[in-house]
């Protein structure tokens, strides 16, 4: 138990890490003006996405499936493990936002400014803010 939840957590972090990034580079990718550093940042971006974020978030899961599934009963009735199940699906949700984000960006159809992806950029900080005290205090 103790290695699944070691790779679970190494999991969330490359997946938070990857999430943290890539609106980042929505950012700049939405400020550049250049063919070149827009070509640039679309390649950058689908590397993350791709080979990083999509991986990790699969992983993730898998290992906290695996986690939940070896006590059951104990999280079946934990209103706290719920809370922070809603929250993964509000990730889940943001983590393909991110891959439609992606499509626009590189045939320059987005319609959201560089200070939109700042904002945007902030989302995930909440949702580990909300998903850390739901597993370590369980207010509920």
């Amino acid at each position: 138990m103790l290695w699944l939840k070691a790779f679970h957590i190494i999991s969330v972090v490359c997946w938070f890490a990857a999430l943290f990034y890539l609106p980042r580079l929505f950012v700049y990718h939405a400020q550049s003006e250049d063919k070149i550093s827009q070509d640039r940042f679309h390649v950058m971006e689908r590397k993350l996405y791709r080979g990083i974020a999509t991986p990790s978030m699969i992983a993730t899961l898998a290992f906290g499936l695996a986690l939940a599934s070896l006590n059951w009963d104990y999280y079946s009735t934990a209103i706290w493990f719920w809370g922070k199940m809603a929250l993964i699906v509000v990730l889940i949700a943001y983590h393909h936002m991110c891959g439609r984000y992606i499509g626009l960006l590189k045939e320059n159809k987005s319609l959201h400014s560089h200070l939109f992806f700042r904002w945007f950029n902030e989302f995930p900080v909440l949702v580990l803010v909300g998903a850390v005290i739901l597993v370590v205090v369980r207010p509920f």
